[in-house]
């Protein structure tokens, strides 16, 4: 690391309460997040989910020695470290899918994480909470699919109170949340915030993400298409726009997995790099995002491209001062400059 970074770093007096921001969050998740689409061990996808758990204690090193923060939303069942813990924090009420593929509550589990490396996950939580600078948040406790038919607030409350109790039981208190597909419903807002939920990671405000076209095969098309060519802009998000309670923290771009094809990776790199220097100039947040499993075939591919994207962050803050953020450190600022000018 170079003098200018370790400089940077040190610089703490004067800092603005509203640099610009590279935030991160990854939903972790592991089979509970694809057992609608994964249904059987013989599927390919298997071995993807499977090299998540390489794929996240190598991204807590890349973490770790280029000092970055992050928020790792996880699934509660993934915070039980047996059977039985996972029966005892399950909530007596419970979502009743339309369409039962939805419904991890029908997942035959095994009895801990040695025998299930799929649906357990503790010792991975502990590793994320040991590394400095990583915020232990929520993604629901079922992987809980807000725009299904056949649940309700009420549901979804019960849910959230869950994934608050499972995770207070393995020594974590709980304030962000990124909800499953990104099913934001502003009906479901007030269960949020009354099970203690600070912040949230809503959708962007762009072409591609309503929720009345969202999986409408053109809208996919362009969201796909958006990740490689600039077709919806760059999507920062001003510090003076965020608001709510809990406070939306809107995503920016998923980072994409590779497609293999050199072309198309660099456009999709470059597409990202571009979106963060522009919120760099103006002072704004940049939120990207995916999911560990994401990384797991080609995982030393992945993390170049990712200690690529960190490189250019370490760029844009000798140039611009950008800071990086969990969700958690965007909710204390925005709270410690709210008060620091109230008119602002």
């Amino acid at each position: 690391m170079n003098a200018n970074w370790m400089t940077y770093l040190a610089r703490s007096e004067g800092e603005p309460l509203r640099p610009p921001a590279f935030v991160i969050s990854l939903d972790f998740e592991l089979h509970w997040g694809m057992s609608d689409i994964v249904t059987t061990p013989e599927h390919p996808y298997m071995r993807q989910l499977l090299g998540a758990r390489r794929a996240v204690p190598a991204i807590l090193d890349l973490f770790r020695e280029r000092h970055i923060r992050a928020t790792w939303a996880t699934v509660g069942y993934l915070f039980a470290e047996d059977r039985e813990t996972l029966t005892r924090f399950s909530p007596v009420r419970r979502p009743r899918y339309a369409n039962p593929a939805r419904d991890n509550y029908r997942q035959e589990v095994g009895d801990d994480e040695a025998s299930d490396p799929l649906h357990y996950g503790r010792s991975l939580i502990d590793l994320i909470a040991q590394t400095p600078g990583q915020e232990v948040a929520s993604h629901t406790f079922s992987h809980y699919y807000c725009h299904e038919e056949g649940q309700t607030p009420e549901d979804f409350k019960a849910d959230l109170a869950a994934a608050m109790a499972i995770a207070k039981h393995a020594g974590h208190q709980l304030g962000s949340l990124v909800l499953p597909r990104n099913q934001i419903d502003e009906t479901y807002l007030a269960p949020m915030r009354e099970a203690g939920f600070r912040c949230y990671r809503g959708n962007p405000q762009r072409a591609g993400f309503q929720r009345k076209y969202h999986n409408a095969a053109p809208t996919r098309a362009l969201r796909l298409l958006d990740s490689y060519v600039d077709l919806t802009g760059h999507h920062g998000t001003k510090w003076c726009d965020l608001q709510g309670d809990p406070l939306n923290i809107p995503a920016s771009m998923f980072l994409r997995p590779r497609r293999g094809i050199p072309q198309l990776d660099a456009l999709r790199l470059r597409r990202i790099k571009k979106a963060m220097r522009r919120a760099a100039k103006r002072g704004e947040i940049f939120h990207l995002w995916w999911h560990p499993h994401n990384f797991g075939q080609a995982t030393d591919a992945h993390l170049r491209d990712l200690a690529a994207i960190i490189g250019y962050f370490q760029v844009l803050s000798i140039e611009y001062g950008m800071r990086s953020m969990s969700m958690n450190d965007v909710l204390v600022r925005h709270e410690q400059a709210s008060v620091a000018a109230p008119s602002t």
